[in-house]
């Protein structure tokens, strides 16, 4: 049976360190290929830094981050659960990447980073908790 991650942090910077040391052991654990066992650091990475850095303050803020990994056939399954604020980061608009540097908004990269780095990538909100699902090719 494939191995899987299942991770709680709070949502602090340092915390997201811990987080990825978790991440290079499953994937060495799990036998990813450097490209996978990479799009899946940069993806949990953008994920939950966004949470810490946007969520993590304020009114109804998060307590914590929720991570999930696990194999299923060709596919990384990735989860990141958090009990803070209804933020839905999918939907804003997509970021003009070919305007200059002074006409584009601020924002939004990391997330349509995610994008094109994901099979799928859905948003939902139950139970008082934000959850982001990422669907990651192992191979390619």
């Amino acid at each position: 049976m494939p191995p899987t991650l299942a991770m709680t942090i709070p949502p602090a910077t340092e915390e997201v360190t811990r987080l990825l040391e978790a991440l290079e052991a499953f994937a060495e654990a799990a036998a990813l290929s450097p490209k996978a066992a990479h799009r899946l650091s940069v993806v949990i990475e953008e994920l939950a830094a966004n949470v810490v850095m946007h969520g993590s303050a304020g009114p109804d803020a998060a307590t914590f981050v929720a991570v999930t990994v696990s194999q299923d056939g060709d596919a990384l399954i990735a989860t990141i659960e958090d009990d803070g604020r209804a933020f839905d980061p999918l939907a804003h608009a997509a970021p003009d990447t070919e305007a200059t540097l002074d006409d584009r908004d601020i924002g939004g990269l990391g997330v349509h980073f995610v994008q094109q780095m994901t099979r799928t990538l859905h948003y939902s909100r139950a139970d008082g908790r934000n959850r982001m699902v990422a669907v990651l090719d192992l191979t390619g």
